[in-house]
């Protein structure tokens, strides 16, 4: 069985402060989490199951500990968890995703703000501390406020023997490549998108359009990023990443071919210490069509801004 939920943090007065729930039937103190429903994106249920328990709607950030333990029927639980820092403002990703309604009294009765060192205590479940440990170590290092940057290669398209168009118009596929498109919408709504790059091309940009119309938020069409422009000029790619690494703090999607996620990985590559850099992808296909590579950045002390964690969501 599995499980998703998040760490949602804040500072009040200098001190970092986490939020825990009670459950009435089990006298508990915990994470608000919950089952993941079936064909549900974990990112997508931990979002979902916080504002259920909690009322408040978050963006995740950078996976922590995932917890394990076997229930008293003997099948094992498997907890995922990331932290979520609590904003007073919510983002376009906001009206990507579906009404979600409150749990009952009777699930949960209570939620409050803890000091992060007092919640070890508060805690009523020894393995609910090791997501709690990963938090406060990222906190004390400076590291728990985060960049994302998400890698998209398009949904399925159609061959292009099949399409008798200009490469530039090939459509994604009307029953694979529309529902992975409209599939995304729930996954990058859960990580905050706020910045949504593309190819120019039809197969790129249709990825995007479920989301773009959802949340309000225009494509930013950027011609470096198709297979032409960058055959003939892959600097421009690595250049665009390497800006992209660098921008502002809001969560950013890059789409584009599978051509072009060779010079993609290979820029990551120069910025990621040397414990994630086995986790890119290192081989053509580098992403399979419409899966997500998420890129979580923080402050490095050789690379400037450096992926903490990666993860990857095929759809």
């Amino acid at each position: 069985m599995h499980a998703a939920g998040a760490l949602v943090w804040r500072e009040k007065k200098g001190r970092l402060q986490v939020l825990l729930v009670h459950r009435p039937s089990y006298q508990d103190w915990s994470w608000p989490k919950g089952k993941v429903d079936k064909g549900e994106w974990l990112p997508a249920a931990a979002v979902r199951e916080v504002e259920e328990e909690t009322g408040y709607r978050i963006a995740l950030a950078a996976p922590l500990s995932t917890v394990r333990y076997r229930l008293v029927s003997g099948k094992w639980k498997v907890c995922h968890y990331w932290a979520a820092e609590l904003t007073d403002s919510l983002g376009p990703w906001a009206q990507a995703r579906a009404k979600v309604g409150r749990a009952s009294k009777k699930e949960i009765d209570d939620h409050r703000w803890v000091e992060a060192s007092k919640a070890i205590k508060r805690l009523s479940y020894p393995h609910d501390r090791a997501p709690l440990f990963d938090l406060l170590e990222r906190y004390h290092a400076g590291r728990l406020q985060t960049r994302t940057l998400m890698i998209l290669r398009h949904a399925r398209a159609k061959r292009r023997q099949r399409h008798g168009g200009k490469e530039a118009s090939r459509p994604l596929t009307s029953r694979i490549g529309v529902n992975q498109a409209h599939r995304l919408p729930a996954l990058l709504s859960a990580f905050g998108a706020q910045q949504l790059v593309t190819s120019p091309w039809k197969r790129c940009v249709d990825t995007l359009t479920p989301y773009a119309q959802l949340s309000g938020i225009d494509l930013q069409r950027e011609k470096a990023l198709t297979e032409s422009r960058h055959g003939a000029n892959p600097e421009a790619v690595e250049q665009l990443v390497r800006r992209a690494a660098k921008s502002g703090g809001v969560p950013q999607v890059v789409c584009t071919h599978r051509p072009v996620l060779e010079t993609v990985m290979a820029t990551l590559a120069t910025i990621t210490p040397a414990r994630l850099r086995a986790d890119l992808p290192r081989e053509d296909p580098w992403l399979d069509v419409g899966e997500l590579l998420i890129a979580h950045l923080a402050v490095h002390h050789k690379h400037g801004w450096a992926p903490i964690a990666l993860e990857r969501y095929r759809s």
